[in-house]
């Protein structure tokens, strides 16, 4: 079975109360134990098992606490980063649109192109004919001085990797 990314903080929180509870419960136990047995409870081996094994399941749900919250943080910040890679490629977009001089129906086409969609798609996904997705795709090339969908996806990719990479402060 496989969660999706927006479950599995909830399913990690649930696991961590429900061992909170536990670890609760477990608590109580070996301090009732503890009281009933007065000092002579440490040198029972059953005791100190017992007391050694709530002591490390309380261990654990804090070490879990945390590590879910820095796990959330971090997927913050990773989801922060594409955010703005999303809006840096949509701005070089543009700006190479504009620059060309991109008609609104080039332009569509061209985003069409950028997400991988086929000719046929194309036109399929804007009601035209294939003959016209060809004729917008013929026109966009010769203005963006290329010669084909490759040399055309090359130069956004190209953009992509001159931008300045972000400075990661987040611990791997």
């Amino acid at each position: 079975m496989t969660l999706n990314t927006s479950t599995r903080p909830v399913s990690l929180l649930v696991l961590i109360v429900v061992q909170t509870l536990c670890a609760a419960f477990f608590l109580w136990d070996v301090a009732v134990d503890g009281f009933d047995m007065g000092v002579a409870a440490f040198l029972s081996s059953h005791f100190v098992i017992e007391l050694l094994a709530v002591l490390a399941l309380i261990a654990g749900v804090i070490f879990e606490t945390r590590y879910l919250f820095a796990l959330l943080g971090r997927k913050a910040h990773l989801e922060e980063q594409l955010g703005l890679a999303a809006g840096a490629f949509h701005d070089i977009v543009e700006a190479r649109f504009d620059t060309w001089a991109l008609t609104p129906s080039e332009r569509d086409v061209a985003h069409f192109t950028l997400k991988g969609f086929g000719i046929a798609e194309t036109a399929e996904l804007r009601g035209t004919a294939e003959g016209t997705i060809k004729a917008h795709l013929n026109g966009i090339y010769r203005k963006a001085g290329v010669t084909g969908r490759g040399a055309f996806v090359s130069l956004f990719i190209e953009d992509l990797m001159a931008l300045p990479q972000p400075v990661d402060t987040q611990p791997a």
